[in-house]
């Protein structure tokens, strides 16, 4: 596993594991369900990846949309894909919709409906309620 996957709370907030990818809960929340979606590789560019990686890439995002949208009833799905400060090749996939949901306790409204999303606006959780959230997201990539 590379830093980035590392500074996304690994092996803690793993939902879901692919050959190429992780999916993780991301640790700050400005939606329900916010995730990260990282390659494994230490590839910082997106080009970099093997081919395998970007044919995994489509069975992952399906498995991502299926499951975000049984466990929270989003409106649109957003993947960012920043990369300036953890270099290696990650999304940050975030359920969006209208006024808030709730799941494993946590009550995230989308402060930035209907535009961009409000990353600043996130909620960060504690060791508490990662285990919380993770535990109520991976029964729906099973």
């Amino acid at each position: 596993m590379n830093e980035t996957i590392a500074k996304f709370g690994y092996p803690a907030t793993l939902i879901a594991e692919y050959e190429h990818w992780v999916v993780l809960l991301r640790p700050a929340q400005p939606t329900l369900g916010a995730l990260v979606l990282a390659a494994k590789s230490d590839a910082t560019a997106f080009g970099d990846l093997p081919a395998e990686a970007h044919t995994e890439l489509k069975i992952a995002a399906a498995a991502i949309e299926v499951a975000l949208s049984q466990a929270v009833g989003y409106a649109k799905i957003n993947y960012l894909m920043l990369m300036m400060v953890d270099p290696h090749v990650h999304f940050h996939v975030l359920p969006r919709y209208d006024g808030e949901r709730s799941g494993a306790g946590l009550t995230v409204v989308d402060a930035g409906w209907p535009a961009q999303p409000d990353l600043g606006q996130a909620m960060k959780l504690d060791d508490a309620q990662i285990a919380a959230l993770t535990g109520w997201l991976k029964p729906y990539f099973a």
